[in-house]
């Protein structure tokens, strides 16, 4: 829900995307060494990938969240 009242809100789904699909991206690039009781605090999950990562994780998958943006994006245009 958050991730349709931001893109309501900017009038721009794809460029929510875009954004989720960067820090995806940086988190991959980059891998940060992060305790996993920490995880929880950041955008991007620097833990995914792992089996207890997924499992404990507070928000869908990146690639669903921008799937649902793009989605959107086109009933509104």
């Amino acid at each position: 829900m958050a991730d349709e009242a931001g893109a309501r809100f900017i009038n721009d789904p794809l460029a929510l995307a875009s954004a989720l699909e960067k820090l995806a991206y940086g988190v991959q690039a980059v891998r940060a060494d992060v305790p996993q009781y920490m995880s929880h605090m950041f955008i991007v999950n620097p833990l995914s990938g792992e089996f207890l990562a997924e499992l404990f994780s507070t928000h869908p998958p990146i690639e669903k969240r921008v799937a649902r943006l793009k989605k959107m994006a086109e009933s509104m245009y």
